[in-house]
C-alpha cells in the first residue's frame, strides 16, 4: 500500500522541499559509487551515519544531522523522497520556508534521539531521512486529517489506485512502525522503527503551536479535518489493458 499523491494543493512553491530532495539525492550520489567497496563505505558510514554508541558518549554529535541525508540504497532514497514530496509541500505552505526547514531538522533530530535512547550501546549505523519525514507526516495528520490521499494497492498481480483519508493511511503506517518496533532488535540493524515513531511524535508535537495559531479545535470545526482550500481533483485515464472475459 503505497501513497502516490494527495488532493491537497500547495499555495506556494515548496522551495525547501525541493532543496531537501536535491540535498538527499546529491549526498547519496556522492558515495553510491563506492558502496561495493567495504573499506571506503564503512569509513563514510562511520564518519557521517548516526552510531548510537558514539552519540551516547557525546562523540560526533553532528551525525544527528548528517545521517538524515544518507541512504542505504536507491529504493530507500526513492521511498523517502516520495513521502517528502507528497506531504512536505503542504507543511511548508503553512509554516513558511524557514519555519518548515527548522521543523524538518528538529523532527529528524528528535527521531534520532529516541533511536539512541532505545539502543544507547548499539554500533549499527542509522541512516535515512525517514525520521524527519515521519515528523512531516505527524504534522500533516494534525492539520489535515481528512485530506484525501491516493494509494496504490499491490497484491501480487492486482494493482489498483484508490483514495482514502490521510488519517487512515498515516494511522496504518504509524501502527506498522509501532508493531515493528516491539519485535525489532536495534543491534541487528534493519528498519529503525522507533526512530520513525519518535519522528512522527516529534512532528505532531512541534505542529501544535501552528495548529493553535490557526484556531485549534475551531480550525478543525471549520475545515472538518479537510484542507482549508478546495481539494485537487484528478482525472483517471482509462486503462489500455484489454479486459479478458471470463469463460
Amino acid at each position: 500500500m503505497l501513497p502516490i499523491r494527495d488532493h491537497n494543493p500547495s499555495g506556494r512553491t515548496p522551495y525547501v522541499v525541493y532543496a531537501l530532495m536535491a540535498a538527499n539525492l546529491l549526498f547519496f550520489l556522492s558515495y553510491v559509487g563506492v558502496m561495493d567497496d567495504p573499506r571506503r563505505i564503512n569509513r563514510i558510514f562511520f564518519d557521517y551515519a548516526l552510531i548510537p554508541a558514539r552519540a551516547s558518549d557525546g562523540v560526533a554529535l553532528y551525525t544527528y544531522v548528517t545521517s538524515m541525508f544518507m541512504h542505504g540504497g536507491w529504493l530507500h532514497l526513492a521511498g523517502n523522497l516520495l513521502f517528502l514530496w507528497i506531504f512536505g509541500d503542504n507543511m511548508e505552505d503553512e509554516m513558511g520556508h524557514l519555519g518548515f526547514l527548522i521543523f524538518y531538522l528538529a523532527s529528524g533530530i528528535g527521531a534520532a534521539f529516541l533511536h539512541v535512547l532505545g539502543a544507547p550501546g548499539s554500533i549499527v549505523p542509522m541512516v535515512g531521512a525517514s525520521g524527519a519525514i515521519a515528523g512531516v507526516m505527524g504534522g500533516y495528520l494534525l492539520l489535515f486529517p481528512k485530506a484525501r490521499v491516493d494509494i496504490l494497492l499491490i497484491l501480487i498481480i492486482y494493482f489498483r489506485v484508490f483514495t482514502i483519508p490521510a488519517y487512515i493511511m498515516l494511522g496504518v503506517w504509524l501502527g506498522m512502525q509501532f508493531i515493528g518496533g516491539l519485535g525489532a532488535d536495534p543491534d541487528e540493524g534493519g528498519v529503525a522503527y522507533w526512530a520513525h515513531t519518535g519522528g512522527f511524535a516529534a512532528g505532531l508535537v512541534l505542529s501544535v503551536p501552528l495548529w493553535l495559531k490557526l484556531g485549534g479545535p475551531a480550525f478543525w470545526r471549520k475545515t472538518h479535518g479537510h484542507p482549508p482550500h478546495p481539494e485537487h481533483e484528478y482525472t483517471f485515464s482509462p486503462s489500455r489493458i484489454p479486459k479478458v472475459p471470463r469463460k
